[in-house]
């Protein structure tokens, strides 16, 4: 907008050295740029769909008894933040090191910050665009949001999810009584990833899926040997032995009377 009063004769815009209008009178091509008043109090151009080409100078020129007169206003263009660039989903195994990368645009120059989706993670853990982590734990697995602001609008946000590799830890193995012609249970329970696959042993013989009177369940976590009708040749010490292909892991257990 541009105020003026009854002296003023001529009135024109510029945008830096370019006439956009004079009086009524349309100077430039671009049909974004529109003029909304020419009165006696007023003299306003529009420029719609704003583009960050737009930003700069703009001058309106007035002419009273001849002498001319400049009022000059700055245009600054926003720009809502917009990731460009974020780094693919990633699966490593423990104790490598990630590097994880967010670009982002817009005006002004967005805010990056990266932070882990976790119970136990409390605030970002980088404020960058880069998020370096050395010695990954199985931990620091899961989603890592980048986030992208500058208070033109909410802030944009995408997520990478980090997979950590490591071989089966066994958690829980316990050795249990039970009397003859009783049904039995006996479960290996490992943390793993990829998940572990599992195999049983009595004391150096495998036991094989469908055996006599036996069944073996095996789920990602645990795996379950059921005995449907305990006889005394079932008494014995067993092992567990969790593996993939970073490693494996084994725990004995006892199947015994009361």
């Amino acid at each position: 907008r541009c105020s003026v009063d009854n002296r003023v004769t001529r009135v024109a815009w510029l945008n830096r050295s370019s006439i956009l209008y004079a009086g009524n009178d349309k100077w430039c091509l671009d049909p974004r740029v529109v003029l909304l008043a020419n009165t006696k109090t007023q003299y306003s151009i529009q420029i719609q769909d704003v583009d960050v080409y737009d930003e700069g100078p703009y001058t309106c020129s007035v002419q009273t008894d001849n002498h001319p007169k400049t009022s000059r206003v700055h245009l600054i263009v926003q720009v809502s933040p917009k990731i460009t660039e974020i780094s693919s989903d990633i699966s490593i195994n423990e104790g490598g090191n990630v590097s994880l990368a967010c670009i982002a645009t817009g005006r002004p120059d967005p805010t990056i910050t990266w932070r882990h989706i976790s119970p136990k993670a409390v605030g970002f853990i980088s404020e960058d665009e880069y998020l370096e982590i050395t010695g990954i734990t199985r931990e620091q697995s899961g989603e890592y949001e980048c986030s992208a602001s500058n208070d033109v609008s909410a802030p944009v946000v995408q997520r990478v999810k980090v997979t950590v590799n490591y071989p089966p830890y066994i958690s829980d193995a316990k050795s249990t009584g039970v009397p003859v012609g009783q049904k039995g249970i006996l479960l290996c329970e490992a943390s793993a990833v990829p998940s572990a696959d599992f195999q049983w042993y009595k004391d150096d013989k495998r036991l094989a899926e469908g055996q006599k009177g036996l069944k073996v369940e095996n789920k990602a976590f645990f795996s379950r040997l059921t005995f449907f009708n305990v006889s005394e040749q079932d008494y014995g010490n067993y092992t567990c032995v969790a593996s993939n292909q970073l490693g494996n892991t084994n725990a004995s257990m006892i199947l015994y009377g009361e």
